[in-house]
């Protein structure tokens, strides 16, 4: 066994024997139907931290001819293949993690890489002729790892695992004889001549679709599947429902809670989690944003920030919970390369800091905990007004639930002053804009049901706390324009109330909020009042 050549098992045995696993190694079923055929390259492009890398690991471990992973595979639902065994540690694996080389090497990245290969290859075969190409470099060592096989010589096919291949890409975009270099390599293992008899499997990974750079067709023999659609890939990157739910029962946590956190990936038709914010949830077993430890703030201030024409609108309209439409094919799959709002929006779809819904084509903040990188973004950068704002949101809900009728009207009157003068909409879309912002970081603790305007002068927003969030009391919140505080109250007694919250037992609070237009001031109102 080697480092790149013929791996051990080891990495992907650390993670099997977690006590936080979800078994993904269907994954595998589909990767043994594309062994050997026409289509057997692959290209997973997804999001950091969503599984990627545990995903090449278990593919070492069950191709890799460098160990013996039977028991390590055995009750795991590839094990219930009747292929199993037909390709268990059968193959030639190459296993690269690009991103280990940019970190030490530029001008002699594909010398090394190739170096550090090539040098585990001639522990094995030395009698083998490098001075050649790669690709014929490949091409002998298949030939002379052959096997007996019912009285007939085979040689051994190859699996090429490329973790982070894109790097190279993003990381060198001003210095394209490095790239061009790069591509090349890659050329001779995937596209030569000589790979069509070698290579039994290409599997590449990388945060970024594959770029097409001009000029060079190493990869455009690639299937591609991204956070845009991912087909029947999905559910091996992230983590299901149904997988989260388990987990939430099997810790102890509020299912509701840890569904507001972490949920709202919508790729091909299927609702993914973030796989590493849910298990480091239920390590900690406290709801958390874990994004913090990413370079999330930077990464969305770069493109949030930009002069594009109506991108400031949507990036408003998504914090405050709504949709914006996105044409994701403009992007040149280049975070360099950013012509637009729609480039702008489409990077961070790929980069996981939004959601993307690929049959209505609109993007959107996925859950809780990506939202709060926003917050912690615009904290950070030129949104200084809308930051403030934002930044007075726990202190919004507490003097809210401590019923500081003054202070909740002069807080919201704070969030529709900036919001107003930020998106300039008619007054009754901007006040319930501004009171949904204003309201930012309830949805930690609660399911937040909205009711937009619908005729002039009101907004309704219930507050109903989960199950986790005990001691809490539940609120509906009523706006009213040039009327009064007290018809708001009045009018969730008569109307709404029972039937948003029929059920609920415990402290309910009616919050009626009037804005009077001539002097822009608000008025708030509080009553509290049992469940029913």
């Amino acid at each position: 066994m080697g480092t790149y050549f013929n791996p051990s098992n080891e990495g992907f045995r650390k993670s099997a024997k977690d006590e936080i696993y979800i078994d993904k190694s269907g994954l595998l079923n589909i990767l043994n139907r594309r062994l050997g055929a026409e289509k057997n390259c692959i290209a997973v492009s997804h999001a950091r931290r969503f599984g990627k890398s545990q995903a090449a690991r278990m593919i070492d471990a069950y191709y890799s001819k460098g160990c013996d992973s039977k028991e390590l595979f055995s009750g795991l639902k590839i094990s219930e293949s009747p292929d199993f065994e037909k390709h268990l540690n059968k193959y030639n694996v190459i296993h690269l993690d690009i991103s280990s080389f940019t970190d030490e090497y530029t001008e002699t990245l594909v010398k090394e890489i190739k170096k550090h290969v090539f040098d585990e290859f001639r522990e094995k075969f030395p009698d083998i002729n490098f001075d050649c190409t790669t690709a014929s470099v490949f091409n002998q060592v298949y030939e002379k790892s052959a096997e007996i096989v019912n009285g007939k010589e085979i040689p051994v096919p190859f699996v090429i695992i490329i973790d982070e291949w894109d790097c190279v890409v993003r990381d060198f975009s001003d210095r394209p004889e490095i790239v061009h270099e790069y591509i090349q390599f890659l050329h001779s293992v995937f596209k030569s001549e000589e790979s069509q008899k070698f290579l039994a499997l290409g599997y590449i990974t990388g945060i970024l679709p594959v770029k097409k750079i001009k000029k060079e067709s190493a990869l455009n023999n690639f299937r591609e599947y991204t956070m845009v659609d991912s087909k029947e890939f999905t559910p091996y990157f992230g983590f299901t429902e149904k997988e989260t739910e388990e987990l939430c029962k099997k810790y102890d946590m509020n299912f509701d809670s840890v569904k507001a956190w972490y949920n709202g990936y919508l790729i091909s038709g299927q609702n993914m989690y973030n796989p590493n914010s849910v298990y480091q949830a239920m390590v900690d077993h406290s709801l958390e944003s874990y994004w913090k430890n990413t370079s999330a703030f930077d990464t969305i201030n770069t493109y949030i920030t930009m002069d594009f024409d109506g991108l400031k609108d949507d990036v408003i309209t998504m914090l405050n919970g709504g949709k914006v439409r996105v044409d994701v094919n403009t992007f040149k799959n280049d975070l360099s390369v950013i012509n637009s709002k729609d480039d702008a929006l489409t990077a961070l779809i790929h980069l996981g800091y939004l959601g993307y819904n690929s049959e209505r084509k609109f993007a959107y903040i996925p859950n809780y905990e990506v939202a709060t990188a926003f917050q912690s973004a615009l904290a950070t950068g030129n949104w200084n007004e809308i930051a403030k704002t934002i930044s007075r949101c726990d202190e919004l809900l507490w003097a809210t639930i401590d019923r500081e009728e003054s202070r909740v009207a002069e807080l919201i009157e704070l969030s529709h002053e900036t919001y107003t003068s930020v998106l300039k909409y008619n007054d009754e879309n901007s006040l319930s804009c501004a009171i949904t912002m204003a309201y930012f970081t309830a949805p930690a603790y609660y399911t937040v049901i909205r009711e937009l305007p619908s005729g002039k002068g009101f907004a309704d927003i219930a507050f109903i706390p989960r199950a986790d969030s005990a001691g809490k009391p539940a609120m509906i919140i009523e706006l009213k324009w040039d009327r009064s505080a007290d018809s708001a109250i009045k009018q969730i007694k008569e109307n709404r109330y029972a039937g948003k919250l029929n059920g609920y037992g415990n402290e309910i609070l009616l919050v009626g909020i009037n804005y009077d237009k001539d002097s822009k001031k608000h008025e708030c109102v509080i009553e509290s009042v049992n469940g029913i």
